[in-house]
């Protein structure tokens, strides 16, 4: 089959930094399904991931793509959810050969019925930043995702992303009043039109862009950025008892003491893949999650995320949305479509 890969670490902008290449049709194990990919959409980790391959070259390209659509065309021994021709969505495992190909082996836990009310093109935009949000809302920093924490305030640095897009929506269909950060004209309007309830600068300081607004402490905060640059400023914004989710790294070391301990913070951390990484006891839970994504979807209580389309699955397009996620000049999410 026709897949695409990186044979080792190279800038986006490199001819040979994704390449086009032949291998075997994956076989499915037990608990796998075979899907004929549709549309993949970009994400950072798909960059950090070519990034850490080092200067050697790889016996085969390592195929990259952790969001997805398509259509299931084989079954294994033990799947019980699925069938073929089935139209699904999924995040997969960061394990495994990713969706840069036609074809592509992931296991039934991790997959979804795509909406019925979406094509493949908006449906491989959802998985990967869904199931972030969710885990990290819902399940590390606690917040109850059907409305007893309704009225409380949180702050999203970073709410343009993907990640961001999808938060700023799941926290407020759980009634949070929500505050996201943006600096171009157009993430500010995209946060806007997202339900964010108010949109501040991230590059200017953030304390008295809030306390006007009426925040002079926040018990939520969501930062999607490199935490260590506002590591202060969140131990100041944060209130007693309050919680503080992450899905980056930081670059330098940072205090996790007071101010953070003295106020009995929750410090969360995210990681999508670490469910099907570590084989966890609740491995299926990530299917869960998307069919209830692809149900709020259907109900017409989830906007659309999608900014821009390319065609074909190419490395020349690929090529273009990784630089892209790297220049920081992607808003919402980048889906590629079809094979040339």
């Amino acid at each position: 089959m026709k897949a695409i890969g990186a044979p080792r670490f190279l800038p986006a902008e490199d001819p040979a930094s994704l390449v086009e290449f032949e291998t075997a049709e994956p076989v499915p194990g037990p608990r796998d399904l075979v899907v004929k990919v549709v549309a993949v959409a970009i994400n950072p980790v798909d960059t950090k991931i070519r990034k850490s391959l080092g200067a050697e070259t790889l016996s085969e390209p390592r195929i990259l793509g952790w969001d997805a659509a398509g259509t299931v065309v084989a079954v294994g021994s033990e799947v019980t959810g699925f069938r073929e021709d089935d139209e699904v969505f999924y995040a997969g495992a960061v394990t495994r050969p990713g969706s840069n190909a036609m074809f592509q082996c992931v296991d039934e836990r991790l997959v979804a019925h795509k909406p019925s009310t979406l094509g493949f093109v908006e449906s491989a935009s959802w998985p990967l930043v869904s199931l972030t949000a969710w885990e990290l809302l819902f399940e590390r920093m606690g917040i109850d995702s059907h409305g007893a924490d309704a009225g409380k305030a949180l702050l999203i640095i970073n709410g343009a992303g993907g990640v961001g897009s999808v938060a700023i929506q799941l926290a407020k269909h759980a009634g949070l009043e929500v505050i996201a950060t943006a600096s171009r004209p157009e993430t500010v309007e995209w946060c806007r039109e997202l339900g964010a309830d108010h949109v501040i600068n991230h590059r200017e300081p953030l304390a008295p862009q809030l306390s006007p607004l009426g925040f002079d402490e926040v018990p939520f905060i969501v930062n999607l950025h490199e935490p260590s640059a506002y590591w202060q400023q969140m131990g100041e914004l944060l209130a007693p008892l309050g919680a503080l989710g992450m899905i980056v790294e930081p670059l330098t070391p940072v205090n996790i003491g007071d101010p953070f301990k003295a106020k009995s913070i929750r410090i969360a951390w995210e990681f999508m893949f670490g469910r099907s990484k570590f084989q966890t006891h609740d491995f299926e839970k990530q299917g869960e999650i998307l069919e209830e994504i692809a149900c709020r979807i259907e109900a017409g209580q989830l906007k659309p995320i999608l900014t821009r389309t390319l065609s074909p699955i190419s490395p020349d397009t690929l090529r273009e949305a990784h630089a892209a996620m790297e220049g920081g000049q992607a808003h919402g999410k980048w889906v590629i479509e079809g094979w040339r």
